[in-house]
């Protein structure tokens, strides 16, 4: 190929490569402590291509999920099974999910399985998603994969003890 070719050839793929990286953007993100657990394997593999109108995105972190541009909805796969809460208990389709509503004026909530171990983690911003179209997209996957501990959702009235009675002479 002349050199005037190749230079030609060269400038109109340096071109490009702006428009595609901005196609596959990855999104940055932590692993989680027991990202390394089978269960999490096979839950990422089968991942969605889209929840909520959010398409599917890379990220850089093993058992990691991303969707939406900028990204709206982030899950971990592999952290420690939360044990009892204050934070509200909400079952979906077989799955129970803890939901923290602390940055609500944020448009954010972060949802975590309940009585699975790994547990998952998702981030979302729900001005651009459903929380009940992500919880509807990742039960299958959940209840198939990540072995229920036994533990279930409860309200605050089944955590509350008996009265025992008096032992008065």
């Amino acid at each position: 190929m002349p050199r005037s070719r190749r230079s030609l050839a060269l400038i109109a793929t340096l071109a490009l490569l702006p428009g595609l990286a901005a196609c596959t953007s990855t999104v940055s993100m932590q692993p989680a402590k027991d990202a390394n657990d089978p269960a999490c394997a096979q839950i990422i593999a089968r991942l969605p291509k889209s929840i909520s109108g959010q398409e599917r995105r890379w990220t850089d972190a093993q058992a990691t999920g991303a969707w939406g541009d900028p990204a709206s909805i982030l899950l971990t796969c592999g952290l420690e099974a939360p044990g009892p809460s204050t934070l509200p208990c909400r079952p979906f389709d077989g799955v129970d999910w803890l939901v923290d509503e602390s940055q609500a004026d944020q448009n954010r909530y972060t949802l975590t399985t309940f009585g699975r171990t790994p547990a998952v983690q998702v981030y979302l911003d729900y001005a651009e998603a459903s929380s009940a179209d992500i919880a509807s997209a990742l039960a299958p996957l959940i209840r198939d994969y990540l072995p229920a501990t036994g533990q279930v959702c409860t309200s605050p009235d089944d955590a509350t003890p008996a009265p025992t009675p008096s032992t008065t002479p």
